[in-house]
Formats: structure tokens, sequence, C-alpha cells
């Protein structure tokens, strides 16, 4: 009885994750599970990280390329501009 996933059900799903999250969190919580995916592969396959050992600090790089730049117009006041 359980043993059969088809479109209908993976839609309900997807429905609910959606309504969960929002539209706005989706395409982070997508990133993180894709990473966190390629992680497990990568130590289940034993690949060695060393072999890449700029990987890291070229990700953080584009993760701060991809960050939205915030004028001080639009930033959030700090407390020290509160007051």
């Amino acid at each position: 009885m359980f043993n059969q996933i088809g479109p209908l059900e993976i839609g309900i799903v997807l429905v609910i994750v959606l309504l969960i999250f929002g539209p706005k969190r989706l395409p982070g919580l997508g990133k993180s599970l894709g990473t966190g995916m390629r992680e497990f592969k990568d130590s289940i396959t034993g690949k060695d990280t060393a072999d890449s050992d700029d990987a890291p600090a070229e990700r953080a790089t584009l993760a701060r390329a991809e960050e939205p730049a915030r004028s001080s117009e639009t930033a959030a006041p700090t407390a020290d501009q509160r007051s």
C-alpha cells in the first residue's frame, strides 16, 4: 500500500514544503541539500578534499558575490543609529 510513490504524491509533498518554507527560502534549502548530498557522496566514495585545497576559498568568494549588496538606505538601522 505504501510502496508506490507517484507524481501525485511528489507534487503534494512539494506543495507542503512550499507552504511551510515559502518561496524565498526554497533556493537556499535546495542549495544546502545539494551540498549535503555531494559531501555525503564524496565521503562514501572516499574522495579526498586534499586535492582541492582552494575549493573552500572559492566557495566562500562565490557566496559573498551572490549576497545582495545592501545600501545604507535599505539596511536595517543598528542600535547606534536608532538612538
